[in-house]
């Protein structure tokens, strides 16, 4: 919950809010708030959506007929969006934003999920503090959904028709996987605990992979293992 020393300015930032404005402006702040903090839906968090909603009961507890939330004449500019790479959501790390004429370098720790907000001490004109709504925008090679990272790899077709083993590069490094024959496209592999970090109330996510076929000549050693695996089946090896 919001403290209950907590000043109006911090409970319109929660909602990402530059500051008092008029009531059609909060309540469409607070719908877009309250459904990026749901915790049922991917990228929620139960905390984040309890102090959501104690922002704007905050705001309306304190705000009727109060003449700062008046229909201002000019609308305060949107708060920046603090905009991460996947491998940022990983491991942390300094970004830019810009608020207003003024460019500040943030630090985002590792782990942020998108909706979450970005805690800028002291960054509003008042004083005040300024959270900054987070993106995780799709980039080196990989998409973030929620707690999970997903990614695409090239596959030989005789690979994905006849199974065998498979080396994907993961912003991990490499790592090993074995198709059993006959799997139907698309193909889609898990590869546990190699999502974004456990942070808060969120889980350690997975990398999901999705192959598809590509045409790039097996070497040696790959044509070696085909025809191993055509004959040496896991099955086989069990027996």
């Amino acid at each position: 919950m919001i403290p209950s020393d907590q000043t109006l300015n911090e409970a319109f930032a929660v909602l990402g809010l530059h500051g008092p404005t008029d009531q059609a402006e909060v309540a469409r702040a607070f719908r877009l708030a309250v459904k990026g903090a749901r915790p049922d839906l991917p990228g929620g968090d139960a905390d984040r959506f309890r102090r959501v909603i104690a922002a704007y009961r905050l705001i309306q507890g304190r705000g009727g007929g109060h003449p700062a939330l008046a229909a201002p004449t000019t609308r305060p500019a949107a708060l920046p969006v603090v905009g991460l790479t996947p491998l940022q959501a990983i491991q942390g790390g300094d970004t830019t934003v810009r608020l207003g004429m003024r460019s500040l370098r943030v630090h985002a720790p590792a782990g942020m999920r998108t909706g979450e907000h970005l805690r800028l001490r002291n960054g509003a004109d008042d004083g005040s503090d300024l959270y900054l709504p987070v993106l995780i925008r799709p980039g080196d090679g990989l998409a973030v959904l929620g707690d999970d990272l997903h990614m695409r790899w090239g596959a030989a077709p005789r690979v994905l028709a006849d199974g065998g083993r498979l080396e994907i590069e993961t912003h991990v490094g490499t790592r090993s996987a074995w198709l059993t024959p006959g799997l139907q496209a698309p193909v889609r592999l898990r590869l546990r605990d190699l999502g974004l970090p456990a942070r808060g109330s969120h889980r350690t996510g997975h990398l999901f992979v999705t192959l598809f076929a590509s045409e790039v000549a097996p070497s040696a050693a790959e044509d070696m293992l085909a025809r191993f695996t055509r004959v040496w089946t896991p099955d086989r090896l069990a027996a």
